[in-house]
C-alpha cells in the first residue's frame, strides 16, 4: 500500500509522457499478477456530473474497501469489454497485499465509471462477469447536469457548440448511435458518449436496465442533491445498503464541480418537461419524487 502511494506521488510530480509510461508499467505488472488481484463488487456506475468524484473519494476513505491501483475507473463494461478479463482484473488491488496491510478486515474493492450507467451494453456485461457486484447509481436535476456535462465537454476540447444549440443538435448527433453500440460490441461512439446531454438525463429507463440485470436489490439509486444537503446520515444509509461497516467521513466535499449560475426558473422549468415520464419511472426506485420534482412542485 505504502508502495502504491508513493507510485500516485511520483506521478503527480512527472510530465504525462512518464505518467504514462508508469501506467503501461503498472498495467503489465499487473496483467502478469491478475489471478491473485482482487475484483470489484461495488460499481459506481454514474451519472456524468452527479457527484461520482465525491462517492469515489469517499469510498476509497472507507476502512473496509481498497481502491483501484491507478485511476477511478477502467472503462472496461463500456468501451473496452474488448481487452478480455485479465486486463480489467490488472487495475485492481493485489489481494494478499492488501489484506496484509490491513489484516482482520473484510477487504473489497470498487471502480467508477461514469459512463456505464448511459452505455447499453454495460449493466449485461457487469451482471454476466460480477454476478455479486452491486452498483450505484447517483442521479441528479437533469437540467443541471446536462449544463454542467455541456461545460465539462467544452473545457475538455470535445464540444465547441454552446449549450443551447448543442440540445438541439443531440437528435442529429446521436442518431443510431445507441443501436450501433448494441449491435456491435467492440463499437464506440464520441457522440454518443460526450454529447448526450439529454439523453443521460433520462434517468429512469437506464436505471431499469440495470434492474433488469442486475435485480432491485443490487442497484442502489442516491438523489445527489439530497446526498449533498445532508451527506453524512445519506452516506450511511448507502453503507448499510452495499453491507459495508458504517464509517463517518470527517468532511464531505463536492469534488470536481463545474458551478454555474443558475437558469432563470421558467426556462428550467421548460427543459424539465423533457425528463417527465423519465423522472416518473425513476420514482419508483428512489421510493419517492427526485429532489428536482419536489422543488419544482413547492415553487
Amino acid at each position: 500500500m505504502l508502495a502504491r502511494d508513493l507510485t500516485r506521488q511520483l506521478a503527480d510530480r512527472l510530465p504525462s509522457r512518464a505518467t504514462d509510461g508508469l501506467r503501461a508499467a503498472a498495467l503489465t505488472w499487473g496483467r502478469v499478477t491478475a489471478p491473485w488481484r482482487m475484483v470489484p463488487d461495488i460499481i459506481v456506475v454514474g451519472a456524468q456530473r452527479a457527484g461520482t468524484t465525491t462517492m469515489f473519494r469517499l469510498l476509497s476513505e472507507h476502512p473496509d474497501l481498497v481502491r483501484p491501483t491507478a485511476t477511478k475507473g477502467t472503462s472496461y463494461f463500456d468501451d473496452e469489454y474488448h481487452r478480455g478479463p485479465r486486463w480489467y482484473r490488472a487495475h485492481f488491488p493485489l489481494g494478499p497485499l492488501a489484506r496484509l496491510a490491513r489484516p482482520g478486515r473484510r477487504l473489497r474493492t470498487f471502480e467508477c465509471g461514469g459512463y456505464y450507467l448511459f452505455h447499453p451494453l454495460a449493466a449485461d456485461r457487469i451482471a454476466r462477469d460480477l454476478p455479486g457486484a452491486h452498483v450505484v447509481v447517483l442521479v441528479r436535476d437533469p437540467v443541471e447536469r446536462a449544463r454542467s456535462a455541456h461545460r465539462h465537454e467544452l473545457a475538455r476540447g470535445f464540444e465547441s457548440l454552446p449549450f443551447d444549440a448543442a440540445l438541439r443538435a443531440e437528435e442529429r448527433r446521436l442518431a443510431g448511435e445507441q443501436e450501433r453500440l448494441a449491435t456491435e460490441p467492440r463499437s464506440t461512439s464520441f457522440e454518443h458518449r460526450h454529447h448526450a446531454y439529454l439523453g443521460r438525463g433520462r434517468y429512469g429507463e437506464q436505471v431499469e436496465r440495470f434492474v433488469s440485470a442486475l435485480g432491485p436489490d443490487r442497484v442502489h439509486v442516491v438523489d445527489a442533491d439530497r446526498f449533498f444537503a445532508d451527506p453524512v446520515p445519506q452516506f450511511a444509509a448507502l453503507q448499510r445498503r452495499l453491507g459495508l461497516s458504517t464509517w463517518v467521513p470527517a468532511a464531505v466535499e463536492r469534488w470536481n464541480a463545474r458551478p454555474a449560475d443558475p437558469l432563470p426558473p421558467d426556462e428550467h422549468a421548460d427543459l424539465l418537461t423533457h425528463f417527465a415520464d423519465s423522472d416518473a419511472q425513476l420514482a419508483r426506485h428512489l421510493d419517492q419524487a427526485p429532489s428536482w420534482r419536489a422543488e419544482a412542485v413547492a415553487r
